[in-house]
């Protein structure tokens, strides 16, 4: 018996997934899941999985904790879990203005 986990695909993600929030997916590791996900959508290749690893900008969730605190890819799945792709967040701003300090000598 094939193990079926949702993976919940993330907004960034979802053009590659036919606007799909939700994916039914076959595996009974996470990287099984994964490698299927992406078989099934070729978009995806390079953007969730590179050569068999996980892009570093995505992180992954198997029922709400990360899969890094378990057996990373290893982790085995059950039927009713959940898989969250999450990328990861970059940029923004210190909190400071971006300006000019000029300092003037005064006599």
């Amino acid at each position: 018996m094939r193990v079926v986990t949702v993976v919940r695909i993330p907004p960034i993600l979802r053009a590659e997934t036919g606007d799909r929030r939700d994916v039914d997916v076959a595996g009974s590791t996470v990287r099984e899941v994964l490698e299927t996900l992406v078989e099934t959508f070729p978009g995806l290749d390079g953007r969730v999985l590179h050569e068999g690893r996980l892009q570093s900008f995505v992180n992954v969730y198997l029922d709400g904790a990360d899969v890094e605190t378990f057996d990373g890819l290893d982790t085995a799945v059950a039927p009713d879990s959940t898989l969250l792709l999450l990328p990861a967040m970059a940029g923004g701003s210190c909190g400071r203005p971006d300006f000019d300090v000029t300092y003037t000598q005064v006599e």
